[in-house]
């Protein structure tokens, strides 16, 4: 059965990117442009988020933490997908729940291996 990941970015351009990366390999991709678009979308069988960290409305951290605080949603695997490496940022994702993280720019085959790695 075909796997739905949510990926959550102000930037449409790393949007499309993502999701024609993640449907060319047989994932339902939903969009959201940022934490509250995704909370709001966030129904039904999803199985994976990909989120940015900055965002307007609402950040990656603060969408980590209300998806975790969801009972249907709370052992998912989330990855930042962001252009922030410094190694507290990671830890604030990190103690907010997040399963992984991924620099930006990101080569199509690295982020395929990283889902495809968290929801075996």
């Amino acid at each position: 059965m075909m796997k739905t990941v949510m990926t959550v970015d102000d930037s449409a351009s790393v949007r499309q990117m993502v999701a024609f990366t993640l449907k060319n390999a047989g994932y339902s991709v939903i969009e959201a442009v940022d934490g509250k678009d995704a909370l709001a979308k966030l129904q039904g069988k999803v199985e994976m988020v990909i989120t940015d960290l900055n965002m307007p409305n609402m950040d990656g951290i603060s969408l980590i933490k209300a998806v975790r605080a969801q009972a249907a949603y709370k052992f998912i695997p989330i990855v930042m997908l962001t252009t922030e490496s410094q190694a507290g940022r990671k830890q604030e994702g990190k103690d907010a729940g997040a399963t992984g993280w991924i620099v930006k720019p990101f080569k199509p085959e690295q982020l395929l291996a990283v889902v495809q790695k968290v929801l075996r």
